[in-house]
């Protein structure tokens, strides 16, 4: 497969609009980022970077998920330089820097601690032993459910699910004249959006994207399996319009009482949690993302992560920027301000103290199940590629 700058170009061709906090002049680090909960923290506490680098401007473009991806593709093949810090994840940070668009991120100070960041998470932001990005949070996918529901309804809830069982679940409580669905499910398009889902499904079915000599396996009954029991699933437990769903749209339904269960990131843990966001904060029980014929790649690995690219107008000041937002210096002002439950998670070994598993009672199983997740090995059957709920290769943007 041909790795093209053409295609990557080709693929982000869509996108239309973004938002610019300010226009870029000399002494600014201009920083793309997704419109997740972390990151809008992310910018509102940086006002404590630029209080203590008056000489430097934080200029934000703050973007939907799909339309972020869109935007920097389309930039850094081009060569564009419109960002100095580019938030990515493992696909990217993989592709670019083997193509030489990103600049790798050496010489950090010891204070920076990089040995206190999970190997795994390292690595997946790695090329050949040289680190193209750092990692702001990473996550596995995990279960989420309500308790309060499961226990008026006499269910229990395994610590490992199956998807059938998820299903049986999801069918005995949806009320839909209380507005009550089952199961939320990523449904809007998206190879970072409802095609992560789908992928973890159909790992967890056995299947695979590719066959050893990189055949298409869509037509094979695992893929079939997964996909109807998907489309089933969700046209007798799910909201309406769920495909228009994703992170974002499903954390707001289940955050308003709305879903039963919702398979989704394990960095959702803190949101589903807060009292000021979640109107069921003290009735959400969380266990390990549902498996069926095999657990291998039925949970994925992400990061989402903060990367330099070689065409940045401001790269000196967009490292300082990098590694503070990433550091231990940031999860403590985090902590300070909003709550150690709040600290991006899945990142740092540090990170997990007895105090923030006693406030985050997501944490143990995010933890475990980053531990057990490896790109390396993503599925059932054999595969030539890297990747569990993608394919880390150039075309993937286009076909996933």
């Amino acid at each position: 497969m041909k790795n093209s700058a053409k295609l990557l170009l080709a693929s982000s061709v869509l996108s239309t609009c973004f938002v610019f906090s300010g226009s870029a002049t000399a002494g600014t680090v201009t920083i793309a980022t997704v419109n997740n909960s972390d990151m809008i923290r992310m910018q509102r506490l940086s006002k404590t970077f630029e209080e203590k680098h008056p000489d430097i401007k934080l200029n934000w473009v703050v973007l939907e998920e799909n339309v972020l991806r869109q935007r920097l593709t389309t930039d850094i093949a081009t060569k564009g330089g419109q960002f100095d810090v580019l938030t990515i994840g493992m696909y990217e940070a993989s592709l670019w820097g083997q193509k030489g668009w990103l600049q790798e991120m050496k010489d950090l100070p010891a204070s920076y601690e990089l040995d206190d960041v999970f190997p795994s998470v390292r690595d997946g932001l790695s090329v050949d032993g040289k680190l193209f990005a750092l990692p702001f949070y990473a996550e596995a996918s995990i279960t989420y459910y309500r308790t309060d529901l499961f226990k008026a309804a006499g269910l229990t809830m395994p610590e490992r699910p199956t998807w059938t069982q998820i299903a049986e679940f999801a069918g005995k409580l949806t009320d839909r004249s209380k507005e009550q669905y089952g199961l939320c499910l990523r449904g809007k398009a998206g190879w970072g959006e409802n095609m992560a889902l789908i992928t973890t499904l159909a790992n967890a079915f056995g299947g695979r994207w590719f066959d050893e000599q990189w055949t298409p396996q869509f037509d094979q009954p695992e893929w079939k399996n997964a996909l109807n029991f998907y489309v089933n699933t969700m046209k007798q437990s799910g909201p309406p319009g769920a495909s228009s769903n994703g992170f974002n749209e499903n954390l707001a339904l289940f955050n308003s009482g709305k879903c039963a269960i919702w398979v989704d990131a394990s960095v959702a843990g803190s949101f589903v949690t807060d009292k000021k966001q979640s109107k069921v904060a003290d009735s959400v029980g969380f266990t390990y993302a549902p498996h069926e014929v095999t657990d291998k790649g039925s949970s994925w690995l992400y990061s989402w992560s903060l990367a330099i690219p070689t065409s940045a107008k401001n790269t000196k000041d967009a490292a300082e920027f990098t590694q503070w937002a990433t550091s231990k210096e940031y999860a403590k002002l985090v902590a300070d301000t909003d709550g150690v439950s709040n600290v991006p998670p899945g990142t740092r070994a540090s990170t997990y103290t007895d105090e923030y598993k006693k406030a985050a009672p997501f944490a143990n199983i995010t933890l475990e199940s980053l531990k057990k997740v490896d790109p390396k090995s993503p599925t059932l059957k054999p595969v030539p590629y890297v990747g569990i709920q993608l394919v880390t290769i150039p075309e993937f943007q286009a076909i996933g």
